[in-house]
């Protein structure tokens, strides 16, 4: 058993009776090839539910401050983690994302870049519309439903996969990609909360 399942076994075991963790739509993550969920970011425990929702392993983005200090950059990388620089255009983060959808894994992304304080969707960064456009990714939109309180249910509503092949014809902008992303992610939380 890799550390990862071993990880999410074990998380999955202490978040879900605490949260009362309601899933739905997890049929529209597609069991193989490239895919990219994109959720909308309300906790630091984002990054944990969605990996123990999803029914495969997800490398997410992870700020570059939690791979300072040797033992939090062992454990992030463990759990399939990869930094990026916030606040500028990471071209080795860039590189990196699309060599794992190249190599037709899971991406998981927070296009606001960062938590939203109160809630509401935020503007998404260029970066989640980048990745769906240079890759063949299946792009599948996510809604974390809270409050994060002990006790009261928080639901994770993954919507149906986003076709960007006519984007990609029409060369659209990486910004232009990302609306649509977030107006999508948008219809899920109008749709369950």
């Amino acid at each position: 058993m890799s550390f990862y399942t071993f990880a999410r076994t074990v998380v999955k075991q202490v978040l879900t009776p605490l949260y009362r963790i309601e899933v739905s739509g997890v049929e529209h993550i597609p069991k193989e090839g490239a895919v990219m969920i994109c959720a909308n970011h309300i906790s630091n425990l984002d990054p944990p539910v969605v990996g123990i929702t999803c029914p495969r392993p997800v490398h997410f983005m992870a700020k570059e401050e939690l791979f300072r200090t040797p033992i939090v950059k062992q454990l992030v990388s463990r759990l399939h983690a990869f930094p990026v620089r916030r606040g500028m255009g990471d071209r080795e983060a860039l590189r990196t994302g699309l060599a794992l959808l190249k190599e037709k894994k899971v991406l998981g992304l927070f296009p606001e870049g960062t938590r939203s304080k109160d809630g509401k969707l935020k503007k998404g960064l260029a970066g989640a519309g980048f990745f769906a456009l240079r890759s063949e990714a299946v792009v599948v939109p996510c809604a974390i439903i809270g409050p994060y309180r002990v006790g009261k249910k928080l639901k994770v509503v993954y919507g149906a996969p986003i076709d960007f092949a006519p984007w990609r014809e029409r060369r659209a902008s990486a910004d232009e990609v990302t609306a649509v992303i977030m107006e999508h992610i948008q219809q899920l939380l109008h749709k369950h909360q």
